[in-house]
């Protein structure tokens, strides 16, 4: 999409359904061995009673929708504000949305509102984005 046919308003998302492997795999790429994501006894004494999806592997599908969808191809990540709201599960299913909230035509920089919601329609992460498209 052209910078020029950005509008305020405008949103994308995409959806994707954290399975078991997704959180193997992205301890493994990440580092992150936290056992409230891999130890089904530890999340058990935890606050949560149960293993939590890594927040920053949730959050990643923010950057897939403003890579993939709006601005799209050739926008630039510059910030991203994020605010955990709900712990997400395995086998939830999460959509993020990107809505966006201004448009500076002479930096080029768009500021998106951006929100990740399970399947039950309950925020689960909020933020803003800010990207550079050229």
């Amino acid at each position: 999409m052209k910078f020029e046919d950005l509008r305020i308003g405008m949103f994308e998302e995409v959806g994707k359904t954290i399975t078991e492997a997704d959180v193997v795999n992205y301890a493994g790429l990440s580092l992150d061995i936290n056992p409230i994501h891999l130890n089904n006894e530890y999340a058990k004494n935890s606050i949560f009673k149960e293993r939590i999806v890594h927040g920053m592997l949730t959050s990643g599908l923010i950057s897939a929708v403003l890579g993939t969808k709006l601005p799209g191809e050739g926008s630039i990540y510059l910030s991203q504000t994020l605010k955990f709201i709900s712990p997400v599960k395995i086998g939830d299913t999460i959509t993020a949305k990107a809505e966006i909230i201004d448009i500076n035509p002479e930096k080029k920089i768009i500021t998106i509102k951006t929100t990740c919601i399970n399947q039950n329609k309950n925020i689960v992460i909020d933020g803003e984005a800010k990207v550079l498209k050229k």
